[in-house]
């Protein structure tokens, strides 16, 4: 999963590394950042748009699909998420959340899916209205992601636009909304992903997924 140019120095307050590093035998490293709009970059990309993150559709699908907590013992502070290819290790920081949703794609059973970071049907997950969750802190909305991503993923801002008259404030304009309207029905947010949502920020999601399930 080799990518733009080897060895290449980035170099921040209490972290260094070198792109395509070797900290092994075999073994290479490179450094990875995902913006809110789920586009995805080398870490050390000065300017980071359109034209300089990553678009092909094969490699973000492996990447992403191979996506889970950093437990390495390397720059799990820096870079919380980890791809694995091999022996490389890729190393993620991100924005907000390491899964980003970016457009609704029609689904073979008359449901839809959700399609996230660029990889259109290759990286889906069943859209659940029901299951978005407006975060008070940030207003930014969220809808449930795969389990080794953290389990909730951001939905990109100009998607979210598009659904905004569909939420209906029951409990006022300054509360966050209580139900929203999707192809007819009247979905009831459930909210469920607020305690989700307030570990990641915390910094605690790996402690949420290490917590031995409730009897």
């Amino acid at each position: 999963m080799r990518a733009g140019a080897v060895l290449r120095l980035c170099a921040r307050p209490a972290l260094r590394y070198q792109q395509g590093q070797r900290p092994g035998p075999g073994s290479r490293e490179y450094f990875y950042y995902l913006d809110h709009q789920g586009q995805l970059f080398l870490d050390d990309t000065k300017v980071k748009n359109f034209i300089t993150c990553f678009k092909d559709v094969g490699f973000l699908s492996f990447f992403f699909k191979h996506l889970e907590r950093n437990r390495s013992g390397r720059y799990e502070a820096e870079f919380p998420f980890l791809s694995r290819c091999g022996r490389e290790r890729n190393f993620l920081r991100c924005e907000d959340l390491p899964v980003v949703f970016t457009q609704i794609l029609p689904g073979s059973d008359g449901n839809h899916l959700l399609s996230y970071c660029g990889g259109g049907t290759q990286l889906v997950v069943p859209f659940q209205p029901g299951m978005l969750t407006v975060f008070p802190e940030n207003g930014r909305l969220y809808h449930p992601a795969p389990d080794k991503a953290g389990g909730v993923g951001l939905v990109r801002s100009a998607l979210a636009s598009e659904w905004s008259l569909g939420f209906q404030f029951g409990e006022g304009s300054e509360r966050p909304p209580t139900h929203f309207l999707w192809e007819g029905r009247r979905y009831r947010l459930s909210g469920e992903l607020l305690g989700i949502l307030r570990a990641e920020k915390s910094g605690r999601g790996q402690e949420l997924e290490a917590a031995p399930a409730a009897s």
